[in-house]
Parts: C-alpha cells; sequence; structure tokens
C-alpha cells in the first residue's frame, strides 16, 4: 500500500469509477489509481477504508467522462489550519535597504562595464532590471531595445550570451574594487534593527543580488557599524535569484521559521518586492530609500528641501513602481518598519494571510 500511495502521488490526475461496495468507505484518505493501472482493478487491503475494487479511468482533459470523482463523503466540512501567531522573522535586501541609499554601487559599475565594451547606458538602464542576480542583471539591460541597437552599430551583431558571460566576469572584480565605498548604513537601520531584533526577539534574514563574493565585504563594513543579521543569503546559492523565491525559502530554513506567512521581506525594487509574493510572505516596498529615487540621503534632503514639487512625484513614482509590484505595504523607508509589524500582527490575529 506504501508503494502504492507514492505511484498515486506522482500520477497525472484522473478520475476513478465509484465502487460499488460504498459501505466500505470510512474517513480514509481518497485513493486514486495511477495511470498505469487505467482500466485495471486496485486491490486494497480489507479493512482499509478503500473500496476494494477500483476500476480507474484517465481523466480527459477537465471533464470526466463514464466515471464520477470518488469523494470522501463521510464530513460536510474540511479543516483548514491558519496561522494566528505573530511575525517571526524580517528579511532585509541590502543595498537600497539597509545600506548605500540611492543603490549607487552596482549602478556605477554597470554603467562602467557597457562602456568598456564600447555600449555606453544610461544611469536610468543600468537602474531597471535593479534587484536580479548581477548576470541576469546584465542580459536584461542587452535586451533593451536601445542597447540593442547601440551594441549592433558597434559591433555589426546583436549581444549574445557569450557577451553576457564575458561582461559579468569583467563586473564581479570591478563590483569588488568599488563596494566599500558604497556601504554607509542609511539612517535609521541600526536603531530599527535593533528593535526587531534585540527588543522584539525577531530573526533578521538577508537577500540581494549580490554574490557570496560581494556580500563578504558587505558583511565586514555593516559589522564594523554594528549591523548583523542572523543569516546571510546571496544570489548564487539559489537556483534562481529574484523574483523567484529560493533565496526567502533558504532564508527561512536557515533561520528556522516557519510558517511563511510569520516572515516579513523587505525591499526597494519590483523584484525584490515579487520575491517575496511568490514565496508566500509578507512583503513590503521602501520607496524613498531604493533604486527609483536613485539618491544618496544627502541628495534626497536637497531635493526635497529645494524642489519639493520634484520630490513628490518622484517618491509618487516609486510608490507606484512598488505597490504595482504587489507589495502588501509601501513606506518610506526601513524606520517605518516597526508600525508595519504590529499591522501584520494585527492581520495575523484576525485570520488574514499574505
Amino acid at each position: 500500500m506504501q508503494a502504492l500511495r507514492s505511484t498515486v502521488a506522482r500520477a497525472a490526475p484522473i478520475a476513478v469509477k465509484r465502487a460499488s461496495a460504498l459501505s466500505t468507505v470510512s474517513r480514509s484518505p481518497v485513493l486514486l489509481a495511477p495511470a498505469s493501472h487505467a482500466g485495471n482493478s486496485v486491490k486494497a487491503p480489507v479493512g482499509s477504508g478503500f473500496a476494494e475494487n477500483v476500476t480507474g479511468r484517465v481523466q480527459t482533459g477537465y471533464s470526466v467522462k463514464d466515471s464520477d470523482v470518488w469523494q470522501n463523503r463521510s464530513h460536510e466540512w474540511r479543516v483548514t489550519r491558519r496561522y494566528q501567531g505573530q511575525v517571526k522573522a524580517v528579511i532585509l535586501d541590502w543595498a537600497g535597504t539597509v545600506l548605500d541609499s540611492g543603490v549607487y554601487s552596482p549602478a556605477v559599475v554597470f554603467i562602467e562595464i557597457f562602456e568598456k565594451f564600447g555600449v555606453p547606458i544610461t544611469m536610468q538602464e543600468a537602474r531597471e532590471p535593479m534587484g536580479r542576480h548581477k548576470r541576469e542583471h546584465i542580459r536584461l539591460i542587452t535586451q533593451m531595445p536601445a542597447v540593442r541597437q547601440r551594441w549592433q552599430a558597434k559591433h555589426g551583431r546583436e549581444p549574445t550570451d557569450d557577451d553576457v558571460e564575458k561582461m559579468f566576469e569583467a563586473f564581479v572584480p570591478a563590483q569588488l574594487k568599488v563596494l566599500p565605498q558604497y556601504t554607509d548604513l542609511i539612517p535609521g537601520t541600526l536603531a530599527t534593527v535593533n528593535e526587531l531584533q534585540k527588543t522584539r526577539g525577531l530573526k533578521i534574514g538577508s537577500t540581494t543580488g549580490f554574490t557570496t563574493p560581494m556580500v563578504d565585504v558587505l558583511k565586514v563594513a555593516a559589522a564594523k557599524q554594528g549591523y548583523k543579521p542572523d543569516v546571510y543569503v546571496a544570489a548564487d546559492e539559489v537556483p534562481q535569484a529574484r523574483p523567484f523565491p529560493f533565496m526567502v525559502w533558504l532564508n527561512a530554513i536557515r533561520l528556522n521559521v516557519s510558517p511563511i506567512a510569520a516572515i516579513l521581506k523587505v525591499d526597494d525594487t519590483a523584484d525584490g518586492v515579487l520575491e517575496g509574493i511568490t514565496a508566500g510572505c509578507w512583503s513590503v516596498g521602501l520607496a524613498r530609500s531604493g533604486n527609483y529615487m536613485g539618491m544618496t540621503v544627502k541628495e534626497l534632503d536637497d531635493l526635497e528641501r529645494n524642489d519639493p514639487a520634484l520630490y513628490a512625484r518622484m517618491l509618487k513614482r516609486s510608490y507606484d513602481i512598488l505597490s504595482a509590484a504587489g507589495a502588501h505595504y509601501v513606506i518610506d523607508d526601513i524606520n517605518g518598519l516597526p508600525r508595519v509589524v504590529d499591522d501584520v500582527n494585527r492581520r495575523l490575529a484576525n485570520g488574514e494571510a499574505p
């Protein structure tokens, strides 16, 4: 029976003809005959709760022909489990979230690398795919129509995967060289993380588009300023990085935190927000400190003071991008996180899920 159950779990959806001896059906799970047994009798042990002779018929599309789906009718209601506890962990991005306001460190290097290959790109083009694994980021830049046209004009052909790999190989040492220059914590990061981590007892994880050697640089620089998350996960540690959920899941494993509804994922990019959404946790976007404003703390303060109308338009655009990505919450920067945690705790207690 155990072998049969395993085979059933791997089989394609099928219909099972209702057994004639319905009196044998008890509160046991429904057993579906695998496709390999279609048309044959499946013998179940006496007293197992399954009909003793079940003839399987393969389901055609979404309709069932000459058969009914056998269902357990012992109960009218199905019981479901819903988490009603509190937030247990917060997973934070790096650049634009806890340090490097404006996400300058990767942007300036992307511009440098494309210039090195004879195809200049703008700061906006360099920033557009921000949040992805850096190799994928380069590939997405090469797919931009304007960039492809410039590449064609320079090289007489369109960029290839080989070109992407060569640029990534040049990107890594260039990024490692400049990264230490862009490691200042965003104001309020340390106080906020201390409140969440030390006062409230929450675990702190991290995800990023950076690779492990780059994260190693950030770890040292951040630790010197007092920021030490409980877990570090880099983009090259998972099968696919953002917007796929694997880095969040790996954080959950290393933090030993479940369920996923007890986790907040915090990021300043649309792909970072999607990472949290696809992982199944609460997703929070940071609009002011990150990629879509693209400014240092001083530049932000100067713009807000000198041209408040432009500042408001840019900030609204950043909020709109993150909201459109599906964020459950969008706030200015990391300083607003404690209030978000409070509200998520309220929603969890009321039976809500991400």
